[in-house]
């Protein structure tokens, strides 16, 4: 180490503040501050109440437990196989479960005993119509709700949403009950307070407050809806009870945790205002929720994505697959159209395409901005009403496979590839159009372009690049295109059993 010519003594001196000989004289200011700077917080921040006493007696009229009466199947031997699973070798077991299949192909009909379940809910009219969760009430035979005031009151269900995870309910008894508004969420922002009321653990009455944590989060709960992220404790039987900002406005519908033990660690999720306002109010008008239905498969424009179609941003979604007999097959949409917008609206990813798709009318005409062949144009398209079930929809048919290698193929071994044309045979158990171009995979190279794009023997590769597969020749002829492109990636459509997926070939890949 370097001696700048300062002794030991002299340097203590001028760090600690003490004379340089005699006894240490420590300065009283020796950690204050400099001259002009605070804490960063001197005050209590704007918003922040001594009590939130005042708001839960203001709203807490309105908040009710909801008691479910249910009927269940037991005993069906379906039910119990992963329970019995722990205990396979053991002696007599083949046998037990052999008697028991016998018992229920004798009795069909299934056994089923009463189930009760609690949740919460607030009352949303002066009439008595209350909203909660659709899965504190499915399948309820006897519905109950409590007021602050202990009455207990039979209540009709009015109508469920189970995309949203809503229902309402109206209590029979006519009167004039206490009720709240649906406020906005939008104007809430991270680490303003919250409040949520309900019924956990059958404790009716109980408020906890805390913040919103997040907002536009994703669970995977279906794609109509990103939750607001609360650390106001929730727990079981707060399903459905109100999360109110501090004007007593319902600013999101307690719906769910995310715990491994069961009870709340903090991270609660309320489905936001305006969803629940406008699924309420359908609810309520017709009973169900009706949503405007393209007939298409759509996935996430991803940054390599855009990369191989020559984009500069990834926002908007490809379709993947088109319906037969769809209205977007009837309207013009093709399969690789990427969606830019919709009636105006920006689309930035499937999810948002997804919502603004089922917030339209049945039946009516709608503008889709799509890219095609690198190239915008707006498509007119007259929605149909989603079907209560997709899953004939994209869904492989039971016992549909993809086809397996029965003959060599052509091999393009610096993509480590070898493909064979695809025949009639395959394209029915794929559920594609007759005709239709394609080359099926029959081998993969190890460690090659293909294999690192997660493709696999038997799928069928239908488009490279917007240009279908009608040949090896055709798919090499997208390739090179690429390549004097000066891109490194090509988009291709992929066949998977019977729903269509796209894919990225990296081409600077080593094999």
């Amino acid at each position: 180490m370097k001696n700048f010519g300062i002794s030991r003594q002299a340097l203590v001196a001028a760090v600690f503040g003490v004379a340089a000989v005699g006894t240490l004289a420590l300065s009283p200011n020796i950690f204050s501050q400099d001259a002009g700077a605070q804490p960063i917080a001197v005050e209590a921040p704007k918003g922040a109440p001594l009590s939130f006493a005042d708001l839960i007696e203001r709203v807490e009229p309105a908040v009710v437990s909801v008691n479910v009466i249910s009927e269940r199947e037991v005993g069906r031997l379906a039910d119990m196989e992963q329970f019995f699973e722990q205990f396979r070798g053991m002696p007599g077991l083949d046998e037990f479960l052999e008697n028991r299949r016998e018992q229920e192909e004798q009795n069909p009909e299934p056994e089923t005993q009463e189930a009760r379940s609690l949740g919460s809910g607030f009352v949303i009219s002066k009439d008595g119509y209350v909203v909660t969760n659709n899965h504190v009430v499915e399948k309820a035979t006897e519905i109950m709700v409590t007021l602050q005031d202990g009455r207990e009151l039979e209540a009709d269900l009015v109508g469920t949403d189970p995309q949203t995870d809503l229902a309402v309910l109206r209590i029979r008894e006519k009167g004039t009950y206490p009720y709240v508004s649906f406020g906005s969420s939008r104007e809430l922002r991270k680490g303003d307070w919250v409040v949520a009321l309900g019924n956990p653990f059958g404790l009716g009455g109980t408020a906890t407050a805390g913040i919103l944590s997040a907002d536009g989060r994703d669970i995977g709960a279906g794609p109509y809806t990103d939750f607001l992220q609360i650390d106001a404790s929730i727990n079981r039987g707060n399903s459905g009870g109100p999360t109110f900002d501090l004007y007593g406005n319902v600013v999101g519908v307690n719906t769910a945790i995310f715990s491994p033990t069961g009870g709340s660690v903090g991270i609660g999720f309320a489905i936001p205002a305006e969803l629940a306002s406008e699924v309420t109010q359908a609810l309520i008008k017709d009973g169900r929720v009706s949503r405007g239905w393209l007939g298409v498969a759509i996935q996430d424009l991803t940054p390599d994505m855009a990369e191989a179609q020559g984009l500069k941003n990834e926002e908007g979604s490809i379709i993947a697959d088109v319906t037969a007999g769809s209205p977007a097959e009837k309207g013009g949409l093709q399969r690789g159209d990427i969606i830019l917008s919709v009636n105006g609206k920006d689309v930035t990813d499937a999810t948002t395409t997804t919502r603004l798709v089922g917030k339209l009318i049945a039946n009516t005409a709608n503008k889709f901005e799509v890219l095609r062949g690198g190239k915008r144009q707006t498509i007119s398209v007259t929605v149909g009403e989603r079907p209560d079930d997709l899953s004939a929809t994209f869904r492989p048919t039971p016992g549909a496979t993809p086809p397996q290698a029965e003959a060599p193929g052509t091999a393009l071994d610096d993509l480590g590839v070898t493909f064979k044309p695809m025949d009639d045979e395959t394209r029915t158990k794929l559920g594609l159009r007759s005709g239709e171009a394609g080359l099926v995979i029959v081998d993969v190279a190890r460690k090659g372009i293909f294999e690192e794009a997660g493709l696999q023997d038997g799928m069928v590769i239908l488009e490279a690049n917007n240009q279908p597969a009608t040949s090896v020749a055709a798919f090499e002829k997208a390739i090179a295109d690429a390549k004097k492109s000066g891109r490194s990636k090509v988009l291709v459509a992929v066949r998977i059993g019977q729903i269509t997926n796209y894919r990225t070939l990296d081409l600077a890949t080593k094999g």
